[in-house]
């Protein structure tokens, strides 16, 4: 075992041995995330009809629409792998019949898969020769962090699939997450959610930068692989400017989305679950908030809308909860006749609260408590594949 004293990211120590795959890097990012939920530093969507919560850096709020049972779901996780300088947040909107459990089990699967994945990558990036000083550097940073997402979404949708308690067929859910780390943020989409970033411009007012693409049918680049998968993409004739996909022979319902958990009636025909990923580099003297939200958000509130919603809040605590009433009401205004969507939304504040006092760091507790007596940081051990 090697240790890494001036290693600044999730890891403390790893091992160097090649080939060590004991499952043990699984168990321990679970049990990460059991003490951070029983610590309170991880939020998650209470599957109410309505739950409003706030932690230290993050405002969060989930309201059911008129279609049933929220099928959207949230995750804000503090101190990600009991790092003092990481964050990570998430969004998941379910669809189909089975679409709230979809997301449910996605919110519960992607974090610790995701830690878990990230001790891999820098264990073996340092088996093999690289620098832990390294490991900071801008590219190298995102290739591991790109590559633990990537095999995140990939593992999280084939155990989905494997999963006989959820019915995937015709059910799904997107997701977009994110992973702040110190001034840098690293996003990974699948679908129609949407992350905006808060900005300060020239003239001293907060401006809009959209940090995600909305992964619609019929962008040139989505429609294009679609259409090579044999899928189609078209509008219904009572659902004018709506974009789905279908299968060839249309027995399946269209979908709005071209990536997303499950629904794998219509895998086979374009759609994939491969997230687009892409990194950001913050300012502290500009960047104030990120707001993520599901589409409940952003089929009524542009980017503008919702940075001022967000900024004129004097509790930064009520933010999301101000963000999603203002979308309920203009949900009323702006879609009449048509069925509210869920609407969650996130705020994200890229810096404490002036007043905000720093409590004493639970990381060696939690590491403590999740490993068991014997272990002093976390093994990094090769995750079971």
């Amino acid at each position: 075992m090697a240790i890494f004293p001036n290693l600044r990211g999730l890891v403390r120590s790893t091992s160097l041995q090649k080939g060590s795959n004991d499952g043990r890097g699984t168990e321990a990012a679970d049990s990460l995330a059991k003490a951070a939920r029983k610590n309170e530093s991880m939020l998650c969507s209470t599957g109410k009809a309505r739950s409003h919560k706030y932690s230290r850096f993050a405002s969060v709020c989930s309201k059911r629409g008129e279609k049933g049972t929220n099928q959207d779901c949230f995750v804000v996780w503090e101190d990600f792998g009991c790092q003092d300088d990481m964050i990570f947040c998430g969004v998941f909107d379910g669809h189909g019949p089975w679409g709230h459990l979809v997301a449910k089990r996605a919110r519960e699967l992607v974090p610790s898969s995701l830690l878990c994945n990230w001790q891999e990558a820098v264990g073996l990036e340092l088996a093999t020769g690289l620098p832990s000083g390294k490991l900071d550097d801008d590219g190298n940073m995102l290739e591991l962090w790109s590559r633990s997402f990537l095999k995140t979404y990939a593992q999280v949708d084939y155990e989905l699939k494997q999963d006989r308690s959820i019915n995937c067929y015709q059910s799904g859910c997107t997701a977009l997450t994110i992973v702040k780390q110190g001034d840098r943020l690293l996003i990974a989409n699948i679908g129609d959610c949407r992350a905006v970033l808060a900005r300060v411009s020239e003239d001293g007012t907060l401006a809009p930068i959209q940090l995600t693409v909305d992964l619609k049918p019929n962008l040139p680049r989505e429609a294009e692989r679609i259409k090579q998968s044999r899928g189609r993409v078209f509008c219904m004739n009572d659902e004018p400017g709506l974009y789905r996909m279908w299968t060839p022979n249309g027995n399946s319902n269209g979908l709005a989305v071209s990536r997303a958990f499950g629904d794998y009636c219509i895998k086979d025909f374009g759609l994939i679950s491969v997230p687009d990923i892409s990194p950001r580099k913050l300012s502290p003297d500009q960047d104030r908030f990120v707001i993520l939200a599901t589409d409940g958000v952003w089929d009524v509130v542009s980017n503008q809308e919702a940075v001022d919603i967000v900024s004129s809040v004097p509790d930064r605590e009520q933010s999301a909860k101000r963000l999603v009433e203002h979308a309920a009401s203009a949900w009323k205004r702006r879609r009449r006749g048509i069925a509210k969507d869920d609407i969650t939304a996130i705020c994200l504040f890229l810096n404490p609260p002036a007043n905000a006092t720093t409590p004493p760091h639970p990381s060696r507790r939690l590491l403590k408590e999740a490993l068991g007596d014997g272990h002093q940081a976390v093994d990094t051990k090769l995750c079971k594949k």
